[in-house]
């Protein structure tokens, strides 16, 4: 996943994903377990070699499907649970990050002087926030009652501080042409359903979806104690569908290119105008008069729209964006009504996580490197985050070397190629510098004003980034996070210590293994440095044109054939996925995998891997690959993610495999079956 273009891309275009996407030591010689290939001194956790066999099902042939012969029979046997839209490796490696979060938290909650104890109780405490039922948010439900369009703008500021989502938002984050200095970037909003297409797309998916979500509208109108809601509610429906028609879609607004737009506060005025954008901007705390704004005619459009809706709408939306916003801090009947539709109709997730859950994400969502000082002492040994260190060099040399053996690639972009990869950073585990929450207050007793203040800390100390220097130590996950990503500007990748676990990463596994896993995990981040957006930051992390023309031509032939290739896979019935959507991604797995498999071999010597419980070397390298994806999703949340999400699903991050060459060779794979692909037709990019 990357970390550039609108705040969605920032959390999605990087990340390992999916989204989650998203394990600890490595490597004596380059081998991931420390040891010689096959050899062990303990146990791995996963079956005798780091991969569990009894999940495969061999009566599929690896080149009908991978993805099934290396997982069909978990696939089968694995129920979701009730409160999850999907289960898989990710999902499992979290549920154990969320344990161990929770052993450390019950421990905090009996201290008042821990911050992070007081935050956990306030959430558990779920009698207090029943008997103080909407009295917290009442006194901002009542200033939305009563504004007029004169006081929007101030109003919009106030709610963009406190965390509530309106008609755009934004953050501070490095210029993409100067990634020396920070500057606000814009992005649109004002819908409450995920992307435009929701609204704009006709499918009978869809139609039960508005359906729902009118509803929706209905009920939390209805639970702020107004009336007239069914009405008043396909007003609201009726006016984000018109925010929805303005809206650049997915593909537009995921180009780096097309996304910096810089002006100032008064060119953003007249592009956009029957909006105050002076008072909001100055409201939010930017004092500064050049922004990026990522959709300029989604602004234009957003603005006339306002300046035309009543007024009586405006406030009806942002009461409803309110209450969904802080539905989680709220009663109950406010924390069911928002999971019945953003957790059971978009995402088909029958029930709503038990409450210790819902304290543990809340407190490490507010108070994450707080929570991961001791995460991070209790679970993640210095043994790990150094053997990690060794098997990343391993494949960036595999990388270094792919750049240099490029045929397509011109010399002098080659030499850049290469200045950029050597210019990497690689932060594993957790941050050398942690972030201080001493200015936050946190109380053991009030549950939404801890949300709120925590939001106003998180706000202030973004745009307190402004006029200072980049801030090159913080992360943007916390250690317990199981994923990874790449950021652009700060031309790093940088891995979580909750993903450096099994099957991700073992150290007592099969080298094999652990390459096909971690190892093509760190290939993926890196590569995302060179993936269709990734490509276009210099060795400096700025937005330059630095490739050739001849470059950039082989480039683009060879995202258009990666691009068809899973422009082809249809993920449910009618419903294909969009590769160009998905490119960054594709290319991520691609080019990680193809990676990984050269530093595996590097890490042999010249040697042969021994065959392991009848598997040989490259058989268990795709296999590792193959293992992480293990994941089931409920029908609902699969079909939102091929609108929303710019991974590709479990079972086509899988088949990527069919595009190397060695694959073939390792399972015998021939023509005529359903992953064959013809030489010429296999795509090779890094």
């Amino acid at each position: 996943m990357s970390l550039k273009t609108t705040y969605n891309r920032l959390l999605a275009s990087a990340a390992l994903g999916a989204l989650l996407l998203t394990t600890g030591a490595t490597a004596k010689d380059g081998h991931a377990s420390g040891k010689e290939a096959g050899a062990t001194a303990a146990k791995p956790e996963l079956g005798t070699f780091g991969f569990d066999t009894k999940g495969m099902d061999t009566s599929v042939a690896p080149g009908d499907d991978f993805y099934a012969y290396a997982n069909g029979v978990w696939a089968k046997n694995t129920q979701i649970p009730a409160d999850k839209s999907n289960y898989g490796m990710f999902t499992a490696l979290a549920d154990l990050s969320q344990e161990r979060t929770r052993a450390i938290l019950d421990v905090a909650k009996g201290d008042p002087d821990s911050m992070i104890g007081r935050a956990y109780s306030s959430y558990l405490d779920g009698a207090t926030v029943e008997a103080k039922g909407l009295a917290p948010i009442t006194p901002w439900l009542n200033k939305i009652r009563s504004v007029e369009k004169s006081g929007l703008a101030a109003l919009l500021a106030e709610a963009d501080r406190s965390g509530v989502q309106h008609f755009f938002g934004g953050y501070v984050g490095q210029d993409d042409k100067n990634p020396d200095v920070y500057i606000y970037t814009m992005f649109q909003g004002g819908i409450g359903m995920p992307d435009r297409d929701f609204y704009l797309k006709d499918s009978e998916r869809n139609t039960k979806l508005q359906a729902a979500y009118l509803q929706h509208l209905e009920n939390v109108l209805t639970l702020a104690g107004e009336g007239n809601a069914a009405a008043r509610a396909k007003a609201i429906y009726d006016f984000e569908k018109q925010i929805a028609t303005v809206h650049w879609d997915k593909n537009d607004s995921s180009d780096a290119t097309k996304v910096y737009n810089k002006m100032t506060i008064a060119e953003l005025a007249v592009a956009a105008p029957g909006f105050d954008w002076a008072t909001f901007i100055r409201g939010i705390g930017v004092n500064e008069d050049s922004l990026l704004v990522s959709q300029p005619s989604a602004f234009t459009g957003e603005a006339k729209l306002i300046a035309d809706a009543p007024i009586s709408v405006v406030r009806d939306m942002l009461i409803v964006r309110s209450l969904d916003g802080f539905s989680g801090v709220l009663p109950d009947a406010v924390a069911q009504e928002a999971f019945s539709f953003y957790g059971t109709a978009l995402s088909g997730t029958p029930q709503m996580q038990e409450r210790w859950k819902r304290a543990v994400d809340f407190t490490t969502g507010n108070l994450g490197e707080a929570v991961g000082q001791d995460y991070v002492a209790k679970y993640f040994p210095p043994e790990t985050k150094a053997e990690m260190d060794k098997l990343v060099k391993n494949i960036l040399a595999a990388m270094g070397r792919r750049i240099e053996g490029l045929s397509w690639m011109q010399p002098p972009t080659k030499m850049k190629a290469k200045q950029k990869l050597a210019n990497f950073t690689t932060k594993i585990g957790y941050p050398d510098r942690w972030k201080d929450y001493g200015k936050l207050e946190i109380k053991a007793d009030d549950l939404f004003g801890n949300a709120v203040r925590a939001n106003q800390f998180a706000h202030d100390d973004n745009i307190s980034r402004l006029g200072g220097p980049i801030r090159r130590w913080e992360w943007i996950m916390t250690p317990m996070t199981v994923n990874a990503y790449a950021n652009f500007g700060m031309n790093e990748i940088v891995f979580p210590a909750a993903i450096l676990q099994p099957p991700f990463f073992d150290p007592h596994a099969d080298p094999a293994i652990n390459y096909g896993g971690i190892g093509a995990v760190i290939g993926h981040e890196i590569s995302h440095h060179f993936d269709d957006q990734g490509a276009k930051y210099d060795e400096t992390g700025k937005l330059a044109d630095w490739w050739t023309p001849e470059d950039v031509a082989a480039f683009e032939a060879a995202g258009k054939a990666l691009i068809a290739q899973y422009d082809a896979y249809e993920i449910l019935p009618g419903e294909k996925l969009d590769g160009k959507f998905t490119l960054g991604e594709n290319i991520g797995d691609l080019a990680g995998l193809t990676v990984a498999y050269d530093a595996y071999k590097a890490s042999l010597g010249g040697k042969e891997a021994p065959v392991i419980d009848g598997l040989t070397g490259d058989q268990r390298f795709f296999l590792g690959w193959a293992q992480v994806w293990r994941r089931n999703y409920r029908e609902q949340n699969l079909a939102q993610r091929i609108t929303t999400d710019p991974h590709a699903p479990s079972i086509q991050r899988t088949w990527v495999s069919r595009n190397l060459d060695p694959w073939y060779k390792a399972f015998q794979i021939k023509e005529g079956q359903n992953l064959y692909l013809a030489p010429e037709d296999r795509v090779r990019i890094w």
